[in-house]
């Protein structure tokens, strides 16, 4: 069965669908000031907001949080800097999309001070995007779009919601095995009970603010 995103001009009901707020224009757009905070409250505080491309947008259901040269799991562990991680070195508020395995895209959202390698990956999306790989596929995201300013108002963007309803649950990351003492760490964020989540455990609930 296909699977079907909202797109912009189709306004679920939050109350109905479980979505979040109608976003209308460019007041909506998260500013850098939300993503220049502490990786671990912004991977937290974009759940249940919109991530916008083109006509089309999803619920952001599950993140992880990836937390510098001292995070073995992260692409700029012990400081390693690359042609392919260069925009975690820039300024908050950016696109990282990387490809992985020969067949996957994936979304990360830059976070913190610049210089200091943060960010944030979005691992699925409601409806119609379980998982990092899926959600790009779905929304037509690559490697074009890395480095892209996301608080500009552009075609990709992610627009404010109210806080979810859901409980939030935190979990070990998907994938990170080879990361140590890392690996283990709570780092994964999802909203409880969605259908969308890519991977789901039992986890203590942070609080979220």
């Amino acid at each position: 069965m296909a699977l079907v995103l909202i797109k912009s001009d189709e306004r679920p009901d939050p109350a109905r669908a479980g979505g979040p707020q109608s976003a209308s224009g460019p007041q909506d757009v998260l500013p850098r000031s939300f993503y220049q905070r502490p990786t671990l409250l912004v991977a937290q505080a974009l759940l249940g907001k919109t991530l916008v491309h083109g006509d089309l947008r999803v619920r952001i259901v599950e993140t992880e949080a990836y937390l510098g040269p001292d995070d073995l799991a992260s692409h700029a562990a012990g400081w390693r800097r690359t042609p392919r991680n260069e925009v975690m070195y820039g300024p908050a508020g950016h696109a990282y999309v990387y490809f992985i395995y020969g067949m996957y895209f994936c979304l990360n959202v830059v976070t913190e001070d610049e210089g200091f390698p943060t960010a944030v990956l979005i691992r699925a999306g409601d409806p119609g995007a379980r998982g990092p790989g899926v959600l790009c596929r779905e929304l037509g995201l690559t490697r074009e779009h890395n480095g892209l300013d996301l608080t500009a108002g552009g075609s990709l963007r992610i627009e404010a919601g109210p806080p979810p309803r859901e409980k939030v649950v935190e979990a070990p990351r998907v994938g990170v095995d080879y990361a140590a003492d890392w690996a283990a760490k709570p780092l994964r964020f999802y909203l409880d009970g969605n259908p969308w989540v890519s991977r789901k455990l039992r986890g203590r609930q942070p609080d979220v603010r």
